[in-house]
This record gives structure tokens, C-alpha cells and sequence, in this order.
């Protein structure tokens, strides 16, 4: 079994103890109604403050990488990244495999104002909900992890909520179960989640294949969002010059040990 089928299992029985309930896009608007207007994560997008958009990671530690940050406190790290020009921040939420929690997407919903991501592996429409409930104003659903059904159904119910959805595909395959949703943003993810092996290439590539017009039968443009083993301003300007309007940064901005220098560094600020 490797990590992600390790991953989903654990998270099949973290779901299973949620209340048992059928949520519908009502239950879902309802409960953004209560827990306040959502702020705007594909625009946020769509007007970085350097040359390319920057969804900065808080992020604990990582099964491949370990423990990232050792007196890791949150809301200090949300608070530089959005200081020094994030567009927006992913929070981890899983526990186990990455020691995130819901509790640091509601403590830093209450110390930032740009929106944010919940980084989690979402197999459940329960899930859905917990995001709004906690502070998300978009979510990340991982195609691999899906059937087409579950896929389609979580994107619509997410977007007719008024979450932003960032649809992550790994492979040439996913892309084309992706587009069938036409999903606004496409995130590229350049860690394969079964090996952890990273090549920046699998953007580069599913990049073309975005540009090929049998993959546009729904939108005829995506926002592209490239994923993992970013850490230099080449690596950013490789990503930007095959299509990606964003990045999806996280382990190396808080090794670096200066976050401000090093978010400068990437966004040509």
C-alpha cells in the first residue's frame, strides 16, 4: 500500500465518526450564511501582487519531509505571508499525516484578511461543510482520490455553495476526468502522491496537453496553479513561461528561515 492509499484509508475512518447526515447545496449555502461571507479566492488569483500569484502553505510537517518547522505557530506564519504579498495561504488540515488541524484554519481566518484554502484530502461531502464551518473559502479536491461521481458531484456542490474548488491532477489521465467539470482552477501537482518523487516536468506537460483543443470541452481556459518542489525564482519562472498563474509554495518558504526574503524571491516583488 503506498502513502496516498494509506492516506485515504485513514481518512475513511476519521470520516466515518463525522454525524451521519446527507448535505445538499442548501445545507452547504446555509452554512456559509452563518459563518459570513466568503472572500473571493479566484480573484485573489487573478490579481497577484508580484509578476505571478503566490497560495502560500502553512504546513507543519509532510510524510515525505517530516517535521518542516519545528516551533511552528500558524498564525505568525499566515501573518508574514500575508504581509509580504501571498494571494492567498493553504492551510493543512489533516492530523495524522501532516499535523495540521481545523483549528489552525479557524485561528488564522481570524488574523488574515486574503482568503484560504483548506488543504486536506476530501472524500466526503461532510467535509465540505466542515470547511465552511472552520474558515475556508475554497477547497482542494484530488482527482485521484475520486470516482468521476464523487469528482463531479463535490465541485458542484462546493461551487453553487460559493467555495472556489482547485482541481488537482497528477497525470495526463486525471486531466481529462478533470475538464469534463470544468473546473475554474486546475492545480498541477509535481509530487506524484504514490512515489512522493517531484518533477517540475509534470506541470510543463500538462500544461501542453491544457493548450491541446480536445481537452477543451468545457471551459476554454483554466487557471493554472503548479504545486510542490518550488524553491527557486528559476523554478517560478519555468512554471510561469509553460501557462501556470500561480504557485502553490509551502516547505520551502518556511525552511528558508526568512519568509519575507524568501516570498520576495519568488513573486518578483
Amino acid at each position: 500500500m503506498n502513502i496516498l492509499d494509506k492516506i485515504v484509508e485513514e481518512k475513511k475512518r476519521e470520516v466515518a465518526k463525522l454525524p451521519a447526515r446527507i448535505i445538499a447545496a442548501g445545507d452547504l449555502r446555509d452554512a456559509m450564511l452563518e459563518h459570513g461571507e466568503r472572500r473571493d479566492f479566484i480573484s485573489a488569483l487573478k490579481t497577484p501582487r508580484g509578476d505571478i500569484a503566490l497560495i502560500a502553505e502553512v504546513k507543519k510537517a509532510s510524510p515525505s519531509a517530516g517535521i518542516i518547522c519545528k516551533d511552528f505557530d500558524p498564525v505568525k506564519i499566515a501573518k508574514e505571508y500575508e504581509a509580504v504579498g501571498a494571494s492567498c495561504l493553504s492551510v493543512l488540515t489533516d492530523e495524522k499525516f501532516f499535523q495540521g488541524s481545523l483549528d489552525y484554519l479557524r485561528q488564522i481566518r481570524a488574523a488574515v484578511k486574503i482568503p484560504l484554502l483548506r488543504k486536506d484530502f476530501i472524500i466526503d461531502e461532510r467535509q465540505i461543510l466542515e470547511a465552511i464551518e472552520w474558515g475556508a473559502d475554497a477547497i482542494l479536491l484530488i482527482t485521484a482520490i475520486l470516482t468521476d461521481e464523487q469528482l463531479a458531484k463535490f465541485h458542484s456542490l462546493a461551487v453553487e455553495a460559493g467555495l472556489a474548488v482547485l482541481v488537482e491532477v497528477h497525470d495526463e489521465a486525471e486531466l481529462t476526468r478533470a475538464v469534463k467539470i470544468s473546473p475554474a482552477l486546475i492545480g498541477v501537482n509535481n509530487r506524484d502522491l504514490k512515489t512522493f518523487k517531484v518533477d517540475l516536468g509534470t506541470t510543463e506537460k500538462i500544461a501542453a496537453k491544457m493548450e491541446d483543443g480536445r481537452w477543451k470541452t468545457g471551459k476554454t481556459s483554466w487557471l493554472l496553479v503548479a504545486e510542490s518542489g518550488i524553491h527557486t525564482r528559476e523554478d517560478v519562472e519555468r512554471l510561469k513561461n509553460c501557462g501556470a498563474k500561480a504557485v502553490l509554495v509551502g516547505e520551502s518558504l518556511i525552511k528558508n528561515g526568512n519568509i519575507q526574503s524568501k516570498i520576495r524571491e519568488l513573486i518578483g516583488d
